[in-house]
């Protein structure tokens, strides 16, 4: 995978359709663990432990597994009442073990005609568990997305992986297979275009800092600090979109952000935000559809 070193003061100034400055993407990772595997080495954790001290990958781990599945059962029902009271759409990632396990709760996200972006087959089975041996790879992304179309009831579009951690061939597997857009870097505030063997994908953005995991779970914010940086995030982000468009990306896992004494931040939060002029809240899909057109007049191609 291939992209251009851009600095921002070199880039053109560029708004959102209908001249928005800020886009805001509120992320419900939803997220399947396998709780065995026939392997002696811990199963790879796809996030912080409730309880450290892995054990073997054949042994079940009931407690880290029953703590996440808190997020399946009671959390993100929590979650979605928050954004249904604001009023706020999300942008969901699935494993495609949620499909086939969980299916009550993609039923949920499609009935509100929320978006829904792959995310690996589960949590804790990432990609590059595959770096040296890309036609496995390619079987699993395929795998995935066969399940993503069974389930969703229409074809993705771009992909998330697990823990952030393509491999080296995965854009290119994704564009081979007909995707647009691509969300596991972490290093800037707009989107941009990664090449590709075959067609370019955009680049649309994550962000690790304004994460529940590493603001509450990692991080160990109260309530009130964690509201107050989301608050501070958005605040610079939109002042700056006055100038050229900027993207605020809020990660969300239902058994973090889903707990009873958490989920008041996301409230708040939504509150805050939900009447701003010139804040759009769009599918990824359709910031990828706007930036292929558009990529041109924001970053130009260097000089050959």
């Amino acid at each position: 995978m291939q992209y251009e070193y851009s600095a921002l003061p070199d880039r053109e100034h560029i708004k959102w359709p209908g001249g928005k400055q800020l886009a805001v993407i509120i992320t419900i990772n939803l997220e399947y663990w396998w709780l065995t595997r026939e392997q002696k080495e811990p199963l790879y954790p796809g996030g912080p432990a409730s309880i450290p001290f892995p054990l073997p990958g054949d042994i079940p781990d009931y407690v880290n597994w029953t703590w996440r599945e808190y997020g399946q059962r009671v959390g993100v029902w929590r979650v979605f009442k928050a954004l249904d009271s604001a009023g706020i759409p999300a942008s969901c990632t699935m494993n495609a073990m949620m499909g086939l396990e969980r299916r009550r709760v993609i039923d949920a996200v499609n009935e509100r005609g929320w978006e829904l972006v792959p995310h690996n087959w589960a949590q804790n089975d990432i990609l590059t568990n595959y770096a040296h041996d890309p036609q496995q790879e390619c079987d699993v992304i395929c795998r995935v997305l066969d399940v993503y179309e069974k389930t969703v009831g229409r074809p993705a579009r771009g992909w998330l992986s697990s823990s952030l951690r393509p491999t080296a061939e995965t854009v290119n597997i994704l564009a081979e297979n007909g995707l647009s857009f691509f969300c596991d870097f972490l290093n800037d505030d707009q989107p941009y275009l990664l090449r590709t063997r075959s067609t370019p994908l955009v680049a649309i953005p994550y962000s690790n800092d304004i994460n529940d995991f590493n603001m509450f779970a990692r991080g160990g914010m109260t309530l009130d600090q964690g509201l107050l940086a989301l608050k501070e995030q958005f605040d610079v982000l939109y002042e700056e979109g006055r100038e050229s468009m900027r993207l605020f990306n809020f990660g969300l896992h239902p058994h973090v952000i889903g707990q009873p004494y958490r989920i008041r931040a996301l409230a708040q939060f939504l509150e805050y935000i939900k009447d701003f002029e010139g804040v759009w809240f769009p599918k990824r899909e359709q910031i990828a559809d706007w930036y292929l057109e558009n990529h041109a007049s924001h970053i130009r191609p260097p000089d050959n």
